[in-house]
């Protein structure tokens, strides 16, 4: 499959998003041959961490939420981690930027904590989904069904539940992110 033509944003908090979770799925995207802009509060560098607690890498920020707009971009991915989930979901523009991903029906991934972000961007309702264990109640009261599997597809939303899910997680995005029409095409229709 390939992503060549495709522009993909990423989101990374400015501390705590974990790191395999950015880090597996924009190099799955980068070697399907995706165009990737990581997105964050401000524009700088971010720190993930591993298991929540631990360093991970530090990254350049493409992006600052105020600066994009989800009319440039083809597919959305939402990595996790507690403490990154928690920042994101805190931003009123990540919201709004997530919420008009599905107000334009474009495909959107998240894994682990990030279904935080899209309860609060109100888009988990009547939607299949899955997610870390302990967020079940979370996305049950915001009228999700939670499921216990590897990767879910429910119209667009591409979900998983931990990084031992990544290589399912990965491969499943690339397959759906190929299949949706480019935002340039789009704008031409």
């Amino acid at each position: 499959m390939t992503l060549a033509g495709r522009n993909i944003a990423i989101l990374i908090a400015p501390q705590g998003t974990e790191d395999p979770e950015f880090a597996k799925p924009r190099q799955a995207v980068l070697d399907a041959g995706g165009n990737l802009t990581v997105i964050s509060l401000e524009t700088g560098e971010a720190k993930t961490n591993n298991n929540d607690l631990e360093p991970g890498e530090t990254y350049t920020i493409d992006k600052a939420i105020g600066d994009v707009a989800a009319d440039q971009f083809d597919a959305l991915i939402i990595p996790g981690g507690c403490v990154g989930a928690d920042k994101l979901r805190a931003s009123k523009d990540i919201v709004a930027f997530v919420r008009d991903f599905f107000a334009q029906q474009k495909p959107v991934a998240a894994i682990c904590h990030a279904p935080w972000t899209l309860i609060e961007a109100g888009a988990v309702n009547s939607r299949k989904l899955t997610s870390f264990k302990s967020i079940r109640t979370d996305i049950e009261n915001a009228g999700g069904h939670w499921v216990d599997e590897t990767v879910v597809v429910d119209r667009g939303l591409i979900t998983s539940r931990t990084p031992n899910d990544l290589p399912e997680f990965c491969a499943k995005l690339v397959e759906v992110f190929a299949g949706a029409q480019s935002a340039a095409a789009a704008s031409q229709a």
